[in-house]
């Protein structure tokens, strides 16, 4: 796969490759470029979609947890907001699939934290009560 078709097709991994290529050609390098620094701000473009990815699950880890132990405060269309733009994400950079797997535990700490700060509710469990699958699938809302 050509180096336009991986930017075209997974962004964070073209960002990532890149990146990891200019560190190489830095430590042999003699020009006026700053390659580190600009390795650095590529690979910050994709930190942005991670973060944006660990921001939604937060946000759907807090809003599940209303949907569950708090059904007056229910907003369905947060939630799918949350998933649709997850799913945006993976899809035009599908390295970024496993990472919400990865970020889960982390991010419900996070949303429930919030869930509580929200509704008061203070016996939310400690440790997310779905899997990610559940999570991120627009199927799957939790019983009451």
């Amino acid at each position: 796969m050509s180096d336009r078709d991986l930017y075209e097709s997974d962004f964070v991994r073209w960002a990532d490759e890149q990146a990891a290529e200019l560190r190489r050609r830095a430590n042999g390098a003699d020009t006026a470029i700053d390659w580190l620094n600009v390795a650095e701000e590529i690979e910050t473009l994709a930190r942005a979609d991670r973060r944006e990815i660990h921001d939604q699950l937060v946000v759907l880890c807090a809003h599940l947890l209303k949907w569950r132990f708090r059904p007056d405060v229910r907003l369905r269309i947060a939630i799918l907001e949350a998933r649709d733009k997850i799913a945006e994400l993976i899809e035009e950079s599908p390295s970024l699939a496993p990472y919400p797997a990865a970020q889960l535990a982390w991010a419900y700490v996070r949303g429930r934290r919030e869930a509580e700060t929200d509704t008061g509710l203070l016996d939310l469990p400690p440790e997310c009560p779905w899997a990610v699958d559940q999570v991120i699938s627009h199927d799957f809302w939790p019983r009451t």
